[in-house]
């Protein structure tokens, strides 16, 4: 064992001297550009709702000799006595979180010149000459980013003579902010919350109200919610969607499940145009479900992300955050998260990896922020003896803290490592993807590898956004879930310090082995968590597989943050 890590019994990794790198090659390498993933919403504005005018200031031609005057449009006289007949269709595509790309095809019926000026709705202006030539279609490509998220309205105007069309299109950015939110569970259908008193059936599916549930407003985005299966009788696996067809006919999973196990994990969902997510089960066998939220996005100023270097800032077992010992039945403590560890004061909410280990009971933790009410929710269930992880998006108190809560009868210790925070002063907004995209899965073949279990105690480097050498990706939102295992281990989730070219060129250096974990699991077990990372400087992610046995891992692409 590599001196950077330490297996406990329960197998959560715990911080260690660091280590030399290893010098075993990594598992596999796989390289996309996610980013492509983005559907690139479009907003259409047709020619023919282009509004031709007079040129302020200036006469308009005269009739034509002869013709009677009472047949002459009486508000578009200017523009019909004008031969260039203009019209402008426009075509705007999102292609990042504040970026569009503006599609400006103009129309004459004669071969002239003009003058085309777009507003693009946040002050800002673009103007160039054109030429038109009559019965064709002159396109123009502008591109344009927005310096934050929301709805704009672009004016183009073409001015060619004495003659102004002009048109209009509203875009809203791909990009939304995130909005904390008092842990509230949305669903539960042991008590007929959100949906009817009474288990999903099989292959069954329930349609979760997001807009205008508890404090949340109508038009979000994405949602955060904390996804639990509880009573169980069968295996199979949730998917979450914006419609009940991506539901059911997802090719991705949220969480996984055996007879008798409950599974928490957390979900970034978009939410669809009904202002519905879908949960669907997969198995044979009914099973209940409850869904908590911590927050929204939306696109409108709120808080943007910001990543950090995983770090542990609690951990009972070595007294780290919160005194040495396990945490006391149905008690909890509190964490200072804010003005330390990377995390600045001033935020709205942090985003974690929360781990139960060496539980004496059957229980729950949960975390939210201080000063608060105690929620009637859960972030992380266990049983007696199990290592359990979830991430986990807390909002943070007024005192820049938050509260950490053993549900359990009985004592169990706890970690917490921190991954990133949300801020007013942070531009990184999230970009969700319609529905869950795998990008990674070693039980397949592609033309990158040949599909097969990574080997214990090797990486696998996946490439996120192509060749680059300036990553466009803030922090991308993937749901991992390790299956096929052959013993005990952990996954831990890091940056890589390669370019890509590096790895195509057989240069590449051995990563340092990473020390934290966001994953843990026994054999035999599939296991899903969530992970928010940044890319490193070449946009890499690296998967270690911090066990002595073989394991399959499985990555879904939910979203991304982007600044630009």
């Amino acid at each position: 064992m590599a001196a950077g890590v330490g297996l406990t019994s329960s197998g959560i990794a715990q911080a260690a001297a660091p280590a030399a790198a290893p010098s075993s090659p990594a598992s596999g390498v796989a390289g996309l550009d996610a980013t492509k993933k983005l559907p690139g919403k479009t907003f259409n504005s047709s020619a023919d709702r282009t509004v031709v005018s007079s040129k302020a200031g200036e006469r308009a031609a005269a009739p034509a000799q002869g013709a009677p005057a009472q047949d002459a449009p009486a508000q578009n006289a200017p523009a019909a006595q004008n031969a260039a007949n203009l019209g402008v269709d426009l075509q705007a595509t999102a292609f990042s979180a504040h970026g569009f790309s503006l599609k400006t095809t103009l129309s004459s019926s004669e071969t002239t010149t003009g003058n085309l000026t777009i507003s693009w709705g946040d002050g800002t202006t673009s103007s160039y000459p054109v030429a038109l030539t009559a019965g064709a279609a002159n396109a123009h490509v502008d591109i344009h980013q927005y310096k934050t998220v929301g709805a704009f309205d672009i004016t183009v105007t073409l001015t060619s003579g004495t003659v102004v069309a002009k048109n209009q299109v509203q875009v809203v950015t791909a990009g939304a902010e995130f909005t904390p939110h008092t842990p509230t569970r949305l669903l539960d259908t042991r008590e007929g919350i959100g949906a009817a008193k009474a288990k999903v059936p099989a292959r069954g599916t329930v349609a979760l109200k997001i807009d205008g549930a508890a404090q949340i407003p109508n038009g979000v985005a994405a949602v955060v919610l904390n996804v639990t299966v509880t009573n169980t009788s069968g295996s199979g696996h949730i998917s979450v969607a914006p419609s009940q067809d991506l539901a059911q006919n997802a090719t991705t999973s949220s969480l996984n499940f055996v007879p008798g196990q409950t599974v928490p994990n957390l979900v970034v969902a978009s939410v669809g145009p009904d202002g519905y997510v879908y949960l669907f089960n997969s198995d044979w066998a009914p099973v209940d479900l409850l869904a908590d939220v911590t927050g929204y996005f939306t696109p409108t100023t709120a808080s943007g992300y910001k990543s950090v270097p995983q770090t542990r800032i609690v951990d009972t077992r070595e007294g780290i955050g919160t005194a040495q010992g396990k945490v006391p039945a149905t008690s909890g403590f509190d964490v200072a998260v804010a003005g330390r560890n990377g995390v600045p004061s001033g935020v709205t909410a942090v985003a974690l990896n929360l781990t139960v280990t060496n539980p004496q009971a059957d229980g729950h933790l949960i975390a939210y922020p201080t000063g608060q009410a105690v929620p009637t929710t859960s972030n992380v269930n266990f049983t007696a003896g199990q290592t359990v992880a979830n991430a986990v998006i807390v909002p943070v108190g007024q005192d820049g803290k938050i509260t950490v809560r053993n549900g359990s009868w009985l004592p169990t210790d706890a970690v917490v490592d921190v991954v990133g925070y949300y801020s007013p002063a942070s531009r990184s907004a999230l970009v969700p993807l319609v529905s869950p995209e795998r990008v990674l899965d070693t039980r397949e073949t592609t033309p990158d590898r040949t599909g097969a279990p990574m080997p214990g105690r090797s990486f696998f480097a996946l490439g996120m956004e192509g060749d680059t050498t300036s990553p466009q990706v803030e922090g991308w939102v993937l749901n991992t879930t390790v299956t096929n295992t052959a013993g005990a281990g952990f996954l831990s989730v890091d940056t890589d310090p390669n370019y890509w070219s590096a790895y195509r060129n057989g240069t590449a250096v051995v990563p340092q082995r990473p020390v934290s974990s966001t994953l843990n699991w026994t054999a035999g077990a599939t296991v899903p968590n969530l992970a928010q990372t940044p890319g490193g400087k070449g946009g890499i992610i690296d998967f270690w597989n911090q066990s002595w046995s073989d394991a399959d891992l499985l990555v879904d692409l939910l979203g991304f943050y982007q600044s630009n």
